[in-house]
């Protein structure tokens, strides 16, 4: 027994050392954490609540175990310095863990304050954090193996010259992606709840969260895409704040006119297109300048092609641009365009090209709704006819006749 002595003797120290951590684990988690948490609750701030959120002060309760041992180990084990050595090499790498965790759940709180804060809401601030933690816990794996090895942890930082293309490699999308949020957040390409679209990914809808290495985006069906970083710099995609900011929304869209409906202005279809309100300042003083120019060429009215005369599209032309300038979901500011497009096989497109004060998609749709219901609508007071292709009902009616 009296060789296996100061085996025993050390077993009973370590016991006890472990047992002092232990108590002191206790201590830290069950009362001092509970006391901080009722602190936090009563306190009229938020910053304490999101700490609590992030389990900042969970993870550093986990280095007062780590303290004792690394503090106390000499202490209960005198004889055998070994056995201190080896305790106190692990301590210190397990207290290295602790502080880097203590320092990911603070950068995450860090996070979580900055999304609450006007100025910053809108930055990729959690793409910097992210490569903040990398480097943190890349610093922590340096320490832990130069402390286990008994070496400086500059000496083994200094070799890792030799391992920068490995860690390129390895890291390859993380540096992408650096690079980009570097970018995106320099050129402010992108915010979180900017409308994006992006092609290549079949991606369209708002920014969610802006990442290290991806952009997460909420489609309009309520899917989620994920989509590189890098790929918004590299592929290319378009971003609609320039319209929310504008003020205004484009409606783009063409009617087509059936080609053997257009044709001159009757007298009569003058005469009753002169009572339309949009229309009667426009017809008086068209159907003045015509005249006037008749009569100095001196054309012939035998026949209505000989001169100028007034077509039913023209017109119709002309009516469009009146009653959309007095439409007041119309924006009288922005480009404002009613043209005719090139001719083709399905007739005579008439473009509106003009902008709505509304951007809200609901209604948004609903005025360049109502605008082309009524545009359908008026086409017969011009005489005037939509291209469609014929369909088996069209047929049928041909056939009855």
């Amino acid at each position: 027994m009296d060789d296996y002595q100061p085996l025993i003797d050390s077993a009973l120290a370590v016991g006890a050392l472990l047992l002092t951590a232990f108590i002191a684990n206790f201590i830290a988690k069950k009362i001092m954490l509970r006391v901080i948490h009722k602190i936090a609750k009563r306190s009229k701030s938020t910053w304490d609540d999101d700490l609590i959120a992030q389990k900042v002060f969970d993870r550093l309760s986990h280095i007062a175990p780590a303290l004792i041992i690394y503090l106390l180990s000499s202490a209960f084990i005198k004889d055998n310095e070994v056995i201190v050595a080896v305790l106190n090499r692990l301590s210190y790498a397990y207290i290295a863990i602790v502080a880097a965790a203590v320092v990911d759940a603070f950068l995450s709180f860090a996070v979580v304050r900055a999304k609450k804060s006007p100025a910053l809401a809108d930055k990729p601030v959690n793409s910097w954090v992210q490569v903040v933690k990398i480097m943190v816990w890349l610093f922590t794996v340096i320490v832990i193996i130069a402390t286990l090895l008994d070496k400086s942890p500059w000496a083994l930082l200094g070799g890792l010259g030799a391992l920068t293309a490995v860690l390129m490699l390895v890291f390859k999308d993380s540096i992408m992606g650096l690079v980009a949020s570097i970018q995106i957040s320099a050129l402010n390409l992108v915010r979180v709840g900017d409308w994006v679209e992006i092609p290549k990914y079949g991606t369209d809808g708002d920014v969610i969260e802006i990442s290290l290495n991806t952009i997460r985006v909420q489609n309009w069906d309520k899917t989620i895409s994920s989509v590189p970083t890098y790929a918004l710099i590299s592929d290319g995609f378009k971003n609609w704040r320039g319209m929310s900011e504008s003020g205004g929304r484009r409606i783009k869209r063409a009617v087509r006119i059936d080609l053997n409906s257009i044709g001159f202005l009757s007298d009569s279809d003058f005469e009753s297109l002169t009572k339309v309100q949009a229309l009667a300042p426009y017809l008086s003083s068209r159907k003045s300048e015509i005249n006037e120019w008749n009569t100095q060429q001196d054309v012939s009215s035998a026949s209505n092609i000989n001169g100028r005369r007034l077509t039913n599209v023209g017109t119709f032309r002309a009516y469009l641009r009146s009653w959309l300038a007095a439409n007041p979901a119309v924006h009288e500011d922005m480009t404002f365009l009613v043209r005719q497009l090139p001719s083709d096989e399905f007739g005579l497109p008439i473009e509106i090209y003009i902008f709505s004060k509304e951007q809200r998609w609901v209604q948004y749709e609903g005025i360049m709704a109502d605008i082309f219901d009524h545009i359908f609508a008026v086409l017969p007071e011009f005489n005037l006819r939509a291209f469609q292709r014929p369909a088996g009902a069209d047929f049928n009616t041909h056939r009855a006749l």
